[in-house]
């Protein structure tokens, strides 16, 4: 189609290029012979023809002009419109829509870039306050509670138990503010590409085992029966980015999963890929609130992760590592029947 409007436009510039020589050439004739009518015709057939000749060219020229200071005319509107809508963008107006509904020609898809260029940076402009507000948020709630039970500390009157009471709550809160400030530089680091990645070889049903025996003291705190079933794999990663996607699936279920519940963690090969299968028998994820699970700071379970201290970067971070490892991450859940984290990575070539 667009092909096909390009030989329309061509074909449309080449007559109006022969129109223009005919109507210029027509009128020089007419001219000159209503001139000589008064004049005299010149004596010489070579000098009639070449004066009629350069009249001609300059009626063209002419012509020429006065098409072109109309089309300047268009040009200059047309100009003005990009050179407005790129001013507001860059004084951080983003909501420009530039019209494209006029057929520009080759014009046509700078209007579009523009557009689309303005949506892009709008959406990035929300994402940014909406990350400010999130980290504000997050930041502002453990700083409180720090500062509240640190003026509570400054009464004398207080008893041992409360006293210690209050400073592990601080401890546990100053921990949170820590540990948000730790995954928010990660993500900065491995967006960035700063991050050094040094892959290595190693036994990944290794380090799944070694990852369930330290949070071990967080599963028996709950009575919750964690099962392994680890084929023997190697693969090539980063081990201690890895480690982290790992701890921070696994902590998560065993924060979501209530009082004797139970974790399946299942490490197998299919079809040149790695499966790491993380699922616990807790109170599952609302349909809804799935798609948005990986998104920063999202919390699908608002009061529980207020108050278990959870960040919301916790699945942000997972996928960015994984996703850097040319991996996968998916999830299925349904409340009040548990939820599976599935992980695929590709398995080391021999």
């Amino acid at each position: 189609m667009n092909r096909f409007k390009e030989l329309l436009k061509r074909i449309g510039m080449t007559l109006i290029y022969f129109g223009g020589v005919g109507i210029s050439w027509s009128a020089a004739y007419f001219l000159m012979n209503w001139i000589y009518s008064r004049v005299g015709r010149p004596s010489s057939e070579y000098l009639f023809q070449f004066i009629s000749v350069m009249v001609g060219i300059v009626i063209l020229f002419l012509m020429a002009l006065v098409f072109s200071k109309l089309f300047r005319g268009w040009e200059r509107v047309f100009y003005k419109s990009i050179i407005e809508g790129l001013g507001r963008i860059a004084k951080g107006d983003f909501n420009v829509v530039l019209d494209n509904t006029k057929d520009y020609g080759d014009f046509g898809e700078i209007v579009e870039s523009i557009n689309v260029m303005a949506s892009e940076l709008s959406q990035m402009e929300t994402m940014r306050q909406d990350f400010i507000s999130n980290v504000s948020h997050e930041i502002q709630s453990p700083l409180t509670s720090i500062r509240g039970f640190a003026l509570a500390l400054q009464d004398e009157t207080l008893s041992k138990e409360s006293r210690r009471h209050y400073i592990n709550i601080i401890v546990a809160e100053s921990t949170r503010v820590s540990g948000l400030s730790d995954n928010l530089l990660k993500l900065s680091a491995l967006e960035s590409g700063n991050f050094p990645f040094e892959n290595q070889v190693y036994r990944l049903d290794k380090q799944l085992r070694d990852t369930i025996l330290a949070s071990e003291p967080q599963w028996l705190e709950k009575n919750i029966e964690v099962e392994a079933e680890l084929e023997e794999v190697n693969v090539t990663a980063v081990k201690d980015l890895m480690t982290q996607v790992w701890t921070n699936l696994l902590h998560n279920s065993m924060k979501f999963t209530p009082q004797n519940g139970c974790i399946h963690i299942k490490l197998r090969m299919v079809d040149e890929r790695v499966e790491v299968e993380i699922q616990d028998s807790g109170i599952g994820i609302s349909e809804e609130d799935l798609p948005r699970i990986f998104d920063r700071f999202y919390k699908a379970d608002k009061a529980r992760t207020a108050s278990g201290g959870g960040s919301g970067l916790g699945l942000s971070l997972v996928k960015k590592i994984v996703e850097l490892h040319k991996g996968k991450v998916t999830v299925a859940s349904r409340p009040g029947e548990g939820t599976a984290f599935v992980v695929s990575l590709p398995m080391q070539k021999k």
